[in-house]
């Protein structure tokens, strides 16, 4: 079984709303519902798990019914945690409890394929990208290659080192895992090393799960500042995406 978990917990400091980016209304429509609608709509993803808090699951349902998505494919919500990757562990738990004690037990096939809402730019090319490219690896992840020189700096104040530009990759999302092996990567990180995590990818490199790269997608930005969220606005605009 293939499920995504759609990450919407967070509360962002970083856009001047009233409420949480991934919640705004651009087009008619929440910026989550734009990844959902397309989570939904492939066919190598059989249910969607969200991480959302309680006040904003009904406005998920209801933008997703409006947007003319089929609900029954929401698997569940699970609760936010302290920090990115302890949500990711609460969807884990909720997706691994729906399976006790059904036929289809979390077995080796199973995945889990991460997202973010706040990257309302998903394709459906790319989430085939990630099953076609799982293959016997342990897990798949999209990155970009480093355009700009790449310095190091211990203080933010002063460089301390230029690091090989052609060594270093901006991750994205979606992240590709084989669900039982990512799942056991983070279990290990409890109940403190896990605060410290920042990539949805990391507890399975520090497992030493084998992680493949593949190509990712420039389009594919998280909103996190006032101008992605302007620039997701005006490339809404300009294709008249209603």
């Amino acid at each position: 079984m293939n499920t995504a978990l759609l990450l919407s917990g967070e509360t962002g400091s970083r856009i001047h709303t009233d409420i949480p980016k991934q919640y705004i209304c651009v087009r008619g429509r929440m910026v989550i519902t734009y990844a959902l609608k397309v989570l939904s709509e492939s066919s190598l993803i059989d249910a969607i798990e969200i991480v959302a808090e309680d006040r904003w699951r009904q406005a998920i349902l209801v933008d997703t019914e409006n947007a003319g998505i089929d609900v029954k494919k929401i698997l569940g919500f699970a609760h936010p945690g302290p920090n990115r990757q302890n949500s990711v562990m609460n969807g884990l738990r909720e997706i691994i409890c729906s399976k006790q004690g059904r036929k289809d037990a979390a077995g080796d096939g199973d995945t889990v394929l991460i997202h973010d809402a706040a990257r309302p730019f998903l394709r459906q090319e790319l989430i085939g990208s990630c099953y076609e490219a799982l293959g016997i690896h342990d897990g798949v992840m999209p990155v970009l290659p480093m355009k700009d020189t790449v310095y190091l700096s211990r203080d933010g104040i002063r460089a301390d080192g230029l690091l090989e530009r052609s060594h270093v990759y901006a991750g994205q999302a979606p992240e590709l895992f084989v669900l039982k092996k990512y799942y056991s990567a983070n279990m290990a990180l409890l109940p403190d090393r896990i605060m410290d995590i920042n990539g949805s990818a990391e507890p399975a490199v520090i497992a030493g799960m084998d992680i493949v790269m593949i190509k990712g997608d420039e389009r594919n930005f998280k909103i996190t500042t006032d101008e992605d969220l302007c620039r997701f606005q005006e490339y809404m605009k300009a294709e008249n995406v209603i």
